[in-house]
């Protein structure tokens, strides 16, 4: 199958969404793409499984690899592995979702599911890239669409948000592409397979992993880096929302892996200030939580803390904490997306989202409030929930190390969920349970496509909680050819 189409699938949608005139035109042409783009992922999962099944060790799959500039050695070379297939089908579903919950949306409508589209095309190509240039492209093609996004259908002080937003972004970016020039000079050549074949020095490594794992560690609301997360999604659109939790942030933390793979070496040295950062990020995240009123910065602090799970999973760089690592970020996109989802449902009836003027909803929108608690029970790691087999994975992979600073700051986490549950409850309580106003009692439940969004999301995380053994099937034979690279490096030493 050629990778391409995954990028070509997206423009496609976006430029017949551009010759569109009509509102309905728009709406249908944006939900056929999406559910193309996840169609198109469902059957690279079955061929990929097939081929695995079929014997094939080879580390990636479905590979393509064209010279695009060949003065500077950048190439379009593109392929797949177990991990970038996962963050690919959560991509696809979030997207779907994301074009259901905006089918309302009549502020310039066609500019807006374009910028939506867009910004899944530049996550399909950042995970499918193979070529360190080529990922800084796409990089950047899906932080481009964000901040229009804001700006423009936000709410709040929207422009200011958007504005810090771009601006941490941007230096992201900068850090990110100083660190992959620093790669290129040492090795003359972006291409990550032939890099991880050459290696580098150690001095070379931990001289610019850091700026690459800042850089990538900004996308992913790495402590104290984190502070566009909170203002960004409270201002952002429902839609934009999710895709910066679900999607957009995931661009973070799989870069973070990345480059901890290729260059093991600077990742052993380093990892615990990988740690520290981590940890502090899951406390800091997890109580400045518990401090907010607003549903949305409920849910983006949150964020921080369980994307902190994330950097923990990678900075303890054994198999048992990057398989957490990685069904964390599937975990977490899905359950946020859920979540914001949910709170934008909520806001688009009652007009606010302050927990103090809400109460009694699950007596006007049953669905709606469900699909809150379901999105709540998953974030405070119910059995039975994506979360609590994304946590417990990542917990038994951090205790696996035997130091003991390693092991507290592991149980100094793992205590979050106590913090976690405190403010899921009191918020779940105070918003849907006791008393409904008298304003509030007539509103409406969710709509068809409210409903069948939220239906997707809910059908993902209940697979990977009740079935946690596929999404392993998928992604233990990568992490196993990582942890060769990364044993490597620790033996040496």
């Amino acid at each position: 199958m050629n990778l391409s189409l995954l990028i070509l699938l997206p423009l496609l949608t976006a430029l017949l969404i551009l010759l569109s005139k009509q509102l309905a035109q728009i709406r249908i042409i944006g939900l056929a793409g999406s559910l193309a783009q996840l169609g198109t992922a469902s059957w690279l999962l079955k061929l990929y499984m097939d081929q695995r099944a079929a014997g094939n060790t080879a580390t990636h799959l479905f590979e393509t690899n064209t010279v695009w500039f060949k003065a500077l050695n950048i190439n379009y070379h593109i392929g797949i592995d177990g991990i970038a297939l996962a963050m690919i089908l959560l991509t696809s579903l979030i997207v779907v979702a994301g074009i259901l919950v905006s089918w309302t949306m009549e502020k310039l409508s066609k500019e807006y599911f374009f910028l939506l589209v867009l910004l899944s095309m530049g996550a399909y190509g950042f995970f499918i890239s193979l070529d360190l240039f080529t990922l800084f492209f796409f990089l950047e093609v899906a932080v481009i669409p964000k901040f229009l996004l804001i700006g423009i259908w936000g709410s709040g002080k929207k422009e200011n948000s958007a504005m810090k937003l771009a601006l941490m972004l941007m230096a992201g970016s900068a850090l990110v592409f100083v660190g992959l020039m620093g790669i290129y000079y040492n090795t003359h050549t972006f291409d990550m397979v032939e890099i991880g074949k050459m290696g580098m020095s150690l001095g070379v490594q931990k001289f610019f992993f850091p700026f690459l794992f800042l850089g990538f560690g900004i996308f992913a609301a790495l402590f104290p880096f984190h502070t566009w997360v909170p203002d960004g999604h409270a201002s952002a659109p429902t839609a934009a929302s999710m895709f910066l939790a679900g999607i957009s942030m995931k661009l973070g933390g799989y870069g973070c892996l990345r480059m901890a793979a290729l260059m093991p070496d600077a990742a052993h040295a380093y990892s615990w200030v990988i740690i520290l950062l981590a940890t502090i990020a899951i406390i800091y995240g997890a109580f400045a939580t518990m401090m907010q009123t607003d549903l949305k910065y409920i849910n983006a602090y949150s964020s921080i803390s369980h994307c902190g799970f994330v950097i923990l999973g990678i900075g303890m760089l054994n198999k048992t904490s990057i398989n957490g690592a990685v069904i964390q970020m599937v975990s977490h996109g899905l359950m946020t997306a859920l979540f914001f989802a949910a709170i934008g449902m909520i806001y688009s009836r009652t007009h606010t989202r302050m927990v103090a003027q809400l109460g009694g909803l699950l007596k006007a929108m049953p669905f709606i409030s469900t699909v809150f608690v379901i999105a709540g029970l998953c974030s405070l790691g119910l059995p039975g929930f994506s979360g609590f087999v994304a946590e417990m994975t990542v917990f038994m992979g951090s205790w696996q190390n035997p130091d003991g600073v390693y092991r507290a700051a592991t149980v100094i986490s793992a205590a979050s969920i106590v913090v976690t549950a405190v403010y899921i409850l009191r918020a779940t309580g105070r918003t849907i349970m006791g008393p409904i106003s008298d304003e509030h009692a007539l509103l409406s439940d969710a709509s068809w496509n409210e409903k069948l969004a939220a239906g997707l999301l809910i059908i993902g995380i209940l697979i990977i909680g009740l079935a946690p053994f596929l999404i392993n099937q998928l992604i233990m034979p990568t992490t196993d050819f990582l942890m060769i690279n990364i044993n490597k490096a620790i033996t040496l030493k």
